[in-house]
């Protein structure tokens, strides 16, 4: 079994390996740099598992961005029939996709 860790980043909970590539909410930075991501809540290097109380304070996870980029839009379409009542919003939310490069 692959070494994988779980971080939390953007108020969701990813699984992660290296090599992954994921995308996030947005953080800051240029393509091309590293950056390291915490928290880390788990670890497993194939063989342990540890896992955090809430959080393991040594551990890192570091990535290099990608792109900056927006995601699919959303769109909320609200409507009640025969009131002649109709709202649509759409939402792009801004994302950064990045790729792990070490667990450690």
């Amino acid at each position: 079994m692959e070494a994988y860790a779980v971080i939390e980043t953007g108020g969701k909970q990813h699984r992660v390996q290296k090599g992954d590539v994921i995308k996030i909410e947005r953080i800051e930075g240029e393509a091309g740099s590293k950056v390291t991501l915490s928290p880390v809540l788990a670890i497993s290097d194939g063989a342990s598992l540890k896992v955090g109380t809430p959080v393991i304070e040594k551990a890192k996870v570091t990535a290099q961005i990608f792109e900056q980029m927006r995601d699919k839009k959303v769109v909320a379409f609200k409507k009640k029939r025969r009131k002649g009542y109709k709202r649509k919003v759409g939402h792009r939310q801004e994302i950064t996709q990045v790729k792990i490069v070490s667990l450690s």
